[in-house]
């Protein structure tokens, strides 16, 4: 999303390091164009955690290329807020175009050159389109509150940290004040978000320690 503001720290560095470390000789060894996802809450570290992961390969040789799922909303930041307020129904999965990230997970896999994806300009609450290159990729990231639901993956990532403990962070990013019609939006996400854990392969700890569960 153009207009975002992504402050990696060194708690992101680390997870990613360690994380990289456990899964780069299945990364080497597959045959097609390794895909992983980062899911957890609203201000949890999604957006950092997935650039960090992308820093990670680099400094061990490989190309990671970060899909950030912001892009993939249905309306622009500011109509999806108004559609919110107007109808709370709203607020959820639907949101989001969960089939086409999969769907651009499934054609980097495929080895596709390069994707035709949205592009959110956060400011100008408009959407357009970039194309982004894959050409020498040898990873895929696709970071977002319900990446986890994503087809065409092969390591999910889920970050453990409830909408309390990233208040902190969210006001960092600085996308809005407080608003407690936010704050309901986040519990309704949490409800969902919560179940994503039980199907992570690797998950990180509201202190940013890394537990392998599946791998």
């Amino acid at each position: 999303m153009e207009g975002d503001i992504i402050l990696v720290g060194e708690e992101h560095k680390r997870a990613a390091g360690l994380i990289i470390d456990r899964l780069i000789d299945e990364i080497r060894a597959s045959d097609t164009r390794f895909t992983i996802t980062v899911s957890g809450e609203s201000g949890s570290g999604k957006s950092e955690t997935g650039v960090a992961l992308a820093e990670a390969l680099k400094e061990r040789g490989l190309v990671g290329v970060v899909l950030h799922q912001d892009d993939y909303y249905v309306l622009p930041p500011k109509s999806n807020d108004a559609a919110r307020r107007a109808n709370f129904a709203w607020v959820g999965t639907t949101e989001v175009k969960i089939d086409l990230i999969s769907e651009h997970l499934a054609q980097a896999k495929a080895g596709a050159d390069s994707i035709t994806k949205p592009l959110s300009h956060y400011g100008e609450d408009r959407l357009s389109e970039e194309t982004l290159s894959l050409e020498g990729a040898q990873v895929i990231i696709a970071e977002g509150v319900y990446t986890a639901l994503c087809d065409n993956v092969d390591r999910r990532v889920f970050i453990a940290r409830n909408r309390l403990e990233t208040m902190a962070h969210r006001a960092k990013r600085a996308r809005e004040e407080f608003d407690p019609f936010i704050e309901k939006v986040l519990e309704t996400e949490h409800e969902i978000i919560s179940q994503f854990r039980e199907n992570a392969d690797v998950v990180i700890t509201r202190d940013y320690d890394v537990e392998f569960v599946k791998v």
